[in-house]
């Protein structure tokens, strides 16, 4: 038996530096950028645990079809549900993972 494939490393996001992670095993997997404000994240985060400890978290979904596998797959997914603290960064359900990290990783 083996152990799970775990990844972390730095991303040159389109908007700045983050910290992108990525696991998988047989039969599953999950995906998210770290940045300074917050996290972009996959299917499996829970949104009401982040608005109980008031993190910004901003949730995108992958289809059976499309699974959501590296950091990098977020750019182009849908975010599908946000935390309060995100919402008040400015990121809404419906813009892409990319655009989301405009409102995650600060500006000079």
């Amino acid at each position: 038996m083996s152990i799970p494939h775990a990844e972390q490393r730095t991303l040159n996001t389109p908007h700045g530096p983050a910290i992108g992670v990525a696991y998988s095993w047989p039969g599953g997997q999950y995906c998210a950028i770290h940045t300074f404000r917050g996290v972009l994240g996959c299917g499996v985060y829970d949104i009401a645990c982040a608005d109980e400890f008031g993190m910004a978290f901003a949730i995108c979904k992958g289809t059976p079809e499309r699974p959501l596998w590296t950091p990098e797959d977020l750019y182009s997914a849908n975010i599908v549900a946000v935390s309060k603290a995100a919402a008040e960064l400015g990121i809404e359900v419906g813009m892409t993972g990319e655009a989301a990290l405009a409102y995650l990783i600060p500006q000079p």
